[in-house]
């Protein structure tokens, strides 16, 4: 079953690359007491991904903080020497936004949001979604209807609901 608003987020621990590799994030200490906007993407350097869906919220990033959002995370089923490199090469992380893998598609399979396209070679992926999340709790959630669009889950559909 999907998550929905209303959710409390479940217990995961994501990947994100530090200065000495790959570290563990706790993804509900990262939550706690804080507005944090996720968004999931089904492959980092994917057409929709790199093109139009972090392009969107780093446009709209300082919008989302001056609404008083703690931290903007990316999450995709891609390992995180991937993550590390795409958020430079989008500059995302260039921008303030965080970039960490699910490389084993734990948190994504636990909120019900996983997929696979075998003919595209996407196995276990994410489907397209952004969500606003207040101390863990899920108080808005857009999913995409097809993983190739990024309309609901884009940085500016996002902003005006939060």
């Amino acid at each position: 079953m999907a998550i929905s608003a209303g959710d409390k987020l479940p217990e995961a621990t994501l990947i994100q690359m530090g200065e000495n590799g790959p570290e563990e994030v706790v993804l509900a200490d990262r939550l706690a007491g804080r507005k944090v906007v996720i968004f999931a993407v089904p492959g980092a350097y994917t057409p929709t991904c790199h093109s139009a869906h972090v392009p969107s919220f780093i446009r709209t990033k300082d919008d989302f903080d001056a609404k008083g959002v703690d931290e903007i995370i990316c999450i995709s089923v891609n390992d995180p020497f991937v993550m590390k490199s795409w958020g430079e090469a989008t500059g995302a992380t260039a921008a303030g936004l965080t970039m960490l893998s699910d490389a084993e598609s734990g948190f994504t399979k636990a909120i019900g949001m996983d997929f696979s396209a075998p003919p595209a070679g996407l196995i276990a992926r994410s489907k397209r979604y952004a969500m606003y999340v207040e101390d863990g709790t899920v108080k808005v959630l857009h999913e995409e209807e097809s993983p190739g669009t990024c309309e609901v889950s884009g940085g500016e559909s996002m902003l005006a609901a939060v």
